[in-house]
């Protein structure tokens, strides 16, 4: 979580983190933490969109059920789900999008039935009143990972309308991270669609 410290102590912590082996990813990070850790980690990559930075990711060795879909109510709510993405991304997830299927046109989620049905772990994104998550609960059978983002109007109240809707979903199997939480989002989903430990 790079939000909040400066570019030298982001690069100092991701320093000592490649110096263990250890597989690097940062999650809210601007461009002159990427700056700073570019200097010290060659390799490391900057996800501009999602505000992430990655180095020294391999292909993580776990058994998993199946693919993520990572679905968005809109276009705004892209750069949290795409840090939702590198998360699974870099805990060796097979991930698949759906964006820009909102309840304003119903149809382009109710269109995308099958698609859903795949999926193994469903993460929906979705600002304004958040009302995607319950649509999508209730069309599936598999767990649904609500996160509220902070698009929306001003009684949106910065995406507690979202996080509130979300919360009193209806729909069984619907589970609820914090606001903007694409990061908590991706964990929850990867331990859910791990079936144990590779060799």
């Amino acid at each position: 979580m790079c939000q909040g410290k400066t570019p030298e102590q982001v690069s100092l912590i991701a320093r000592k983190i490649i110096s263990h082996g250890s597989t690097l990813f940062c999650t809210r990070a601007n461009s002159s933490h990427y700056a700073a850790v570019r200097r010290f980690i060659r390799g490391a990559v900057y996800n501009r969109v999602a505000r992430t930075i990655s180095a020294n990711s391999r292909a993580v060795s776990v058994r998993v059920r199946g693919t993520v879909l990572v679905v968005t109510a809109g276009t705004s709510d892209i750069p949290v789900a795409e840090e939702a993405i590198e998360t699974l991304r870099v805990m060796g997830n097979p991930v698949d999008r759906l964006f820009d299927v909102g309840v304003a046109g119903i149809h382009r989620v109710l269109s995308q039935t099958d698609k859903l049905r795949r999926a193994s772990v469903v993460i929906v994104v979705a600002g304004m009143e958040g009302a995607l998550a319950s649509v999508v609960g209730g069309l599936i059978s598999v767990p649904v990972i609500a996160v509220p983002t902070s698009v929306g109007y001003g009684a949106s109240f910065g995406g507690i309308a979202a996080l509130l809707g979300m919360l009193n979903s209806c729909a069984a199997g619907v589970t609820v991270v914090n606001i903007d939480n694409g990061f908590g989002a991706g964990y929850a989903a990867s331990v859910i669609n791990r079936t144990g430990r590779g060799e």
